[in-house]
C-alpha cells in the first residue's frame, strides 16, 4: 500500500474523512466504539496521524508555548534554579496538552527563534532587556508573560519580591555586627569591576531590585559597601574572580552579599583558597535557595524564592493570556509578586573584632573551575 492518508482510512472504513479526522483531533464528536474502530484500522495500516504542520495551519494554533532565554539552552538544562522553574511550567501545562519549546535569544544562523518558531505564546524569562528577541515576540503580537523582567503595560508578569529579600539579607548581616560589607553582582552591560554607582550600571530588573534592597539597609546603617559587578559568565567563576578582587583590594570585607547562590559558591571557594575561613573570617549570603547552597560547605545562608511556584504561576498566566487573546486582544495583564524568605544556615556568623581579624594571603593561583 502507498502513503496512507485520512482519505485512505475513510475509504477503508466506509466513513467520511471528517469522521476519521475527529477520531484524532475531536474525540468527543464520536462514540467510543467508532473512535476505537478508527484508531485500530489506523494502527493496522500504519497511519501516524494528521500532519502536525497541516493541522496547525488549519487550526491557527501551534500546540506549544515558548520560553525565551538570554542564556544558552544548555544553561536552562544544567542550572538547578532554571530547571526547577521549567519543571513548574511543565507541571502546570500538563492538563492543557500544550508542549514547551525553549527559545534561545541568540540567532541560529539565518533562523531567529523568537521570530521564526511557531508558538501560541511565550514566557520571557530573565532576559537581557536589550535583547532584540523580546522585540520580535512583541511584534508578533503573541500572548506573553514576563518573568524576572520589569513589568510592562498590557503584559502579565511574575516576579519575586527581590528588593524585600535583599533587604532581609543585608539586615541579617548588620544584625551580626558586620560593618565592612561587599556585594558581588552580575549584569549584561554597563560598567564592570568595582563600582562607585552600582545602580547607574545595573540594566536588568532583577539586578536593580536586589541592589536597591541591599543598599536600602546598608545605607540606613551608614555602611558604604564595596560593589563588584561582573559580566554574565559561569556563575562560580564570577564569584571566584570577584572575591580575588575583593581580597586584593585592601580592608577586606567581613561579609559578602551575592546575587545568587551559584555565585556565592565561587565566593566561598575563593575565600578558602585565600587561607580564610567561612564564616569565622568572612560571612557569605546567597540568593535563590538553589540546591547547591545546601550542598556547599559550609551550608549557605540565602534568600529563598519558590521557583516551582514561579514556574506554575507563569504557565497559568500564559494559558489565561492565550485564551483571552481569542476574544479580548487588548486585555490587561496581571502583575504578580511572590514572597521571599531568609534562610539562615552555616555560612554567616557574628563579625570578628577588627583587632583579631586575620589578613588574607594571596590566592593559591588556582584558577576557577
Amino acid at each position: 500500500m502507498g502513503r496512507v492518508t485520512l482519505q485512505t482510512l475513510a475509504d477503508h472504513l466506509g466513513v467520511s474523512r471528517m469522521t476519521v479526522s475527529n477520531a484524532f483531533s475531536r474525540p468527543d464528536q464520536l462514540s467510543a466504539t467508532l473512535r476505537d474502530r478508527v484508531l485500530a484500522v489506523a494502527d493496522e495500516l500504519g497511519y501516524g496521524g494528521p500532519d502536525p504542520t497541516a493541522r496547525a495551519l488549519a487550526s491557527g494554533t501551534a500546540g506549544t508555548v515558548g520560553v525565551l532565554l538570554s542564556e544558552s539552552l544548555t544553561y536552562a538544562l544544567t542550572d538547578e534554579v532554571a530547571m526547577a522553574f521549567l519543571a513548574g511550567i511543565t507541571e502546570e501545562l500538563a492538563p492543557t496538552g500544550l508542549a514547551l519549546t525553549l527559545l534561545s535569544a541568540a540567532p541560529q544562523g539565518d533562523i531567529v527563534p523568537a521570530r521564526d518558531v511557531a508558538v501560541d505564546g511565550a514566557i520571557v524569562y530573565s532576559c537581557n532587556p536589550d535583547s532584540s528577541a523580546v522585540g520580535w515576540l512583541m511584534r508578533r503580537r503573541l500572548p506573553l508573560v514576563f518573568v524576572d523582567q520589569a513589568p510592562a503595560p498590557g503584559i502579565a508578569s511574575v516576579n519575586i519580591d527581590d528588593r524585600l529579600g535583599a533587604r532581609a539579607a543585608a539586615q541579617h548581616i548588620i544584625d551580626l555586627g558586620h560593618r565592612r560589607v561587599a556585594i558581588v553582582t552580575v549584569g549584561y552591560g554597563g560598567e564592570f569591576g568595582i563600582l562607585t554607582d552600582p545602580l547607574q550600571a545595573a540594566t536588568a530588573y532583577t539586578e536593580q531590585q536586589r541592589l536597591l534592597g541591599w543598599l536600602d539597609v546598608l545605607g540606613a546603617a551608614g555602611i558604604e559597601p564595596t560593589v563588584v559587578r561582573q559580566r554574565h559568565a559561569n556563575p562560580e567563576d564570577i564569584g571566584y574572580t570577584a572575591t580575588q578582587t575583593l581580597l586584593g583590594h585592601g580592608n577586606r570585607p567581613t561579609a559578602i552579599l551575592c546575587f545568587s547562590d551559584a555565585i556565592a559558591r565561587g565566593v566561598i571557594r575563593a575565600i578558602q583558597d585565600g587561607g580564610l575561613h567561612v564564616p569565622k573570617d568572612v560571612s557569605v549570603v546567597g540568593f535563590d535557595d538553589n540546591p547547591i547552597g545546601r550542598r556547599t560547605r559550609p551550608a549557605l545562608t540565602t534568600v529563598r524564592q519558590d521557583v516551582d511556584a514561579k514556574g506554575r504561576a507563569a504557565a497559568a498566566a500564559l494559558t489565561i493570556a492565550i485564551d483571552r487573546a481569542k476574544t479580548r486582544p487588548a486585555s490587561r495583564g496581571r502583575h504578580l509578586v511572590l514572597p521571599t524568605e531568609l534562610v539562615v544556615r552555616d555560612s554567616t556568623t557574628r563579625a570578628v573584632p577588627d583587632s583579631s581579624a586575620p589578613t588574607a594571603r594571596p590566592a593559591s593561583g588556582r584558577k576557577p573551575l
